[in-house]
């Protein structure tokens, strides 16, 4: 049974935890669309995303949403949400890493299928993912994105990860090349 939590600033805002990832999902579209008309300010979207990613499932939610919407949120983020997501620490970091892995991979499948949308879609979650990553805590990106580099040459624990999604050699050369893209710039 899950147990509400309430922000004291906003009795509004309700958090069920552990929150599943269908339910954040939904919160995270909800607050987007706040968001974007400029009904939730800043400060009290980084809030409640910081509560959100507290959870493995309520930041898989809330990066389903903001990485693959159409939403402008992850292409121009508020000072607050950024700092709310490098609170979060490890958690948002290997998310990160999984969703450029994962979207860099898929832009290889969609163009080898022709489906020029797909691979645009794909593509700008693999941008936003790779800049997401520049502004999370350096050193656990950096530890995070050596793990998986070394995976795409089949060493270390995230060959698994990088096997179970089938992933062949050019997606994990792509992989790899959106890994060093993040320390360029």
């Amino acid at each position: 049974m899950s147990t509400p939590l309430t922000d004291p600033s906003h009795e509004d805002h309700v958090v069920a935890t552990p929150i599943g990832f269908r339910e954040a999902m939904a919160l995270a579209s909800q607050w987007l669309e706040e968001w974007e008309q400029d009904v939730l300010s800043d400060e009290v979207l980084s809030e409640r995303v910081g509560d959100l990613v507290a959870s493995r499932d309520g930041a898989r939610g809330f990066f389903v949403v903001a990485m693959a919407g159409e939403g402008p949120l992850m292409d121009r983020m508020p000072e607050a949400l950024i700092q709310s997501l490098r609170l979060a620490g490890e958690g948002v970091v290997d998310l990160t890493a999984r969703n450029l892995a994962m979207s860099t991979a898929m832009v290889v499948h969609h163009e080898r299928n022709q489906d020029r949308v797909a691979a645009l879609a794909s593509q700008r979650v693999s941008e936003r993912s790779r800049e997401l990553l520049r502004l999370l805590e350096p050193n656990l990106v950096k530890l995070r994105l050596e793990t998986l580099l070394a995976g795409t040459r089949g060493e270390g624990q995230d060959v698994e990860f990088l096997e179970r999604w089938g992933y062949d050699d050019e997606q994990r050369e792509q992989i790899a090349a959106s890994i060093e893209a993040v320390a360029e710039s």
